[in-house]
């Protein structure tokens, strides 16, 4: 998929083994990628501008969007999605060797939240008195574990971070559903789309939508008929708190058109004459990896 002439700097979150590290390498290859500790500091790398892009997860087939980098992008920072790409998320009980023999006898078991919420089942039936501690990546708990081969403990991660780090699957796949992906977003400063290869037939366009300041009944009816009736396909409509109070909320919306097609400019108008405000993160071309390795 990546261009080879192509070797911008880009931010993931890491360390190297983790998912994103895995999306980040799938579009840009592994020439120029920075880790970063956590999603804020990844947004915050290209936002300064010491990368020109950023890679961080948007949303889970599991677990729904990640928080806080839809609270990011609304809240604290002025950034465009530029590519998205989609990746099957596989994760694996991982133990050090030394601890083989160890693995009913374990701990503690770390990873990310949502690595730790998409095991949930898995954990009550065989790990439920075990305390689960969080780390800030699967790669994280995966480098953890390899630097503690003493301690009785797992993570839960993929299949790289375990060759990374020279872990053992103790289980594979213990993910609850079988259908599990992570949607990842590509962020710059600059509204523009990637253009690489294996890309989506048809645009999208993320939109962060604030209603009116004046509270009116129907008003979102409103906002949905002004997509409806010009036929614009709508993928994914969300609330976030504005962090101003209770019942103050704004929206993310997903629409399957790129905004300079004459229907969605027209849209964006109408959401402007019925008092919203309306930031566009930019069209994008969505893209998809067969395997998470």
């Amino acid at each position: 998929m990546k261009n080879s002439t192509f070797s911008p700097t880009v931010a993931y979150l890491g360390p190297e083994g983790s998912f994103t590290h895995i999306a980040a390498t799938h579009l840009f290859g592994t020439t120029g990628l920075v880790p970063q500790h956590t999603i804020p500091d990844c947004i915050e790398a290209v936002a300064a501008g010491h990368v020109a892009y950023a890679v961080v997860p948007m949303e889970n087939a599991l677990e729904g969007s990640v928080p806080m980098t839809m609270d990011y992008l609304f809240h604290g920072s002025d950034l465009f999605i530029n590519a998205e790409l989609s990746i099957p998320i596989e994760q694996h009980l991982l133990i050090h060797e030394r601890q083989l023999d160890h693995v009913n006898e374990l701990e503690s078991i770390h990873s990310h939240p949502h690595a730790l919420a998409q095991c949930h089942k898995y954990l009550q039936n065989h790990f439920r008195r075990v305390p689960l501690i969080q780390t800030t990546s699967t790669a994280a708990a995966a480098k953890y574990i390899n630097e503690h081969p003493e301690e009785r403990i797992a993570a839960i991660g993929n299949r790289l971070a375990a060759e990374k780090y020279g872990l053992r699957i103790a289980e594979e796949s213990i993910h609850d559903f079988r259908i599990n992906h992570t949607r990842f977003v590509v962020l710059s400063l600059r509204k523009e789309i990637l253009e690489l290869e294996g890309k989506s037939e048809s645009g999208k366009t993320t939109l962060m939508i604030k209603l009116p300041d004046e509270d009116r009944p129907g008003v979102l009816h409103q906002i949905l008929s002004v997509f409806a009736w010009r036929r614009l396909n709508l993928s994914k409509i969300e609330s976030r708190p504005m962090k101003t109070g209770l019942g103050n909320y704004f929206f993310i919306i997903d629409v399957l058109e790129n905004e300079e097609q004459p229907m969605m400019k027209g849209a964006l108008e109408e959401l402007a004459a019925l008092n919203c405000s309306v930031h566009s993160l930019g069209s994008y071309h969505t893209y998809e990896k067969s395997s998470s390795r």
